[in-house]
């Protein structure tokens, strides 16, 4: 009998994952074949460019679409993620373009830009943004539409990947799958720790409470399994600036894992960050976090750097920002508030 393991939506990676079994009386046939009978809403050709790419494995090795599949063999399969059944209506919105070729883009999304049109943001999405640009460049991809392969949160800063094409999308999809794509966080949380770096490790799912939060199961008995390495850049003493390196890529991964850790980050109001959660019970500690607040009225989270190999040229690129303003602003008032009383100490 066939078994499915399905992963429609892998956090903040946009990729679909499939594992089948072939029947033990299974008779001679093809791959791609095979795997159309078993993906709904898909196309051979479609299956033919994720084999090409080597997104098709057969007992863990990647095989041809021409394979004969026999009887227990074992099929997993990477497929891009498929566009929403939802109208793009053009929008002429501004971007910061890190690079561009014809098989993707790189883009440096700002703060409060939904990536993709969903229910109650239909407008103003990088989505809506990227189908005007593509209307009006000659490296446009197929029909104009861009073929997401991850994305960060509306709130959160950075750089983001946009494939152009569906062979660049199945063959970046296969890394973010494969965990070789490099990424690092800049995130600014409450609290000090006692050491420099560490790694947390905990799956990530929903929460039985809260549907609109993501938790830690550390036990594993919900969720997926997720890991952030991190280590301290800057100590403030009430918050820390750290670096996260992603090795999964799961929805509010880094935000969940420090709100579990007892370190939330500054201002994430999903998450309990907009309190005051580390300091003292002085008015004018609470009035300049709340000046703080005003200066970065979201998460202090943004996406500084990527690294991946061009599905078509096999070079590695690498690509890397500065943190926005409003987090240059935050880090520069904490600087100058421990500065004051690390003096004011002595």
């Amino acid at each position: 009998m066939n078994q499915k393991d399905e992963i429609i939506e892998e956090g903040s990676e946009l990729y679909e994952h499939y594992r089948f079994v072939a029947d033990k009386n299974q008779g001679p046939i093809r791959l791609d074949m095979f795997v159309l009978n078993r993906i709904e809403n898909s196309s051979r050709n479609k299956i033919q460019n994720a084999a090409k790419s080597g997104n098709i494995l057969v007992n863990n090795k990647a095989a041809k679409s021409n394979h004969k599949v026999k009887p227990s063999d074992v099929i997993s399969v990477v497929m891009a993620y498929p566009p929403r059944e939802t109208e793009i209506v053009p929008e002429n919105i501004p971007l910061e373009i890190l690079y561009e070729d014809e098989d993707l883009i790189v883009i440096n999304k700002e703060a409060g830009m939904v990536v993709h049109p969903a229910y109650g943001n239909f407008q103003g999405t990088l989505v809506n943004a990227l189908t005007y640009y593509f209307q009006n460049t000659k490296t446009k991809g197929e029909k104009g539409i861009p073929a997401l392969v991850h994305r960060i949160d509306k709130d959160t800063s950075g750089i983001l990947l946009v494939a152009k094409n569906e062979v660049a999308q199945t063959k970046i999809a296969k890394q973010f799958f494969d965990h070789s794509i490099e990424r690092t966080y800049i995130a600014i949380v409450w609290g000090d720790f006692n050491e420099d770096e560490g790694t947390i490790e905990g799956h990530i799912g929903r929460s039985l409470k809260n549907r609109t939060v993501m938790t830690v199961f550390p036990n594993g008995e919900y969720g997926k399994h997720a890991i952030t390495h991190y280590k301290v850049l800057k100590r403030f003493g009430y918050i820390t600036m750290i670096e996260c390196r992603l090795e999964t890529g799961r929805t509010h991964q880094i935000r969940a894992h420090f709100t579990y850790k007892g370190h939330p980050l500054f201002n994430d109001g999903k998450y309990g960050g907009n309190a005051i959660i580390k300091g003292t019970t002085f008015t004018k500690y609470k009035q300049f976090v709340q000046n703080c607040f005003k200066v970065l009225p979201r998460q202090a989270l943004h996406a500084r750097s990527l690294g991946f190999i061009h599905p078509t040229t096999k070079k590695h690129l690498h690509f890397e920002t500065e943190m926005p303003d409003d987090m240059k602003e935050l880090v520069e008032k904490w600087e100058k508030y421990t500065t004051f009383h690390d003096t004011q100490a002595d």
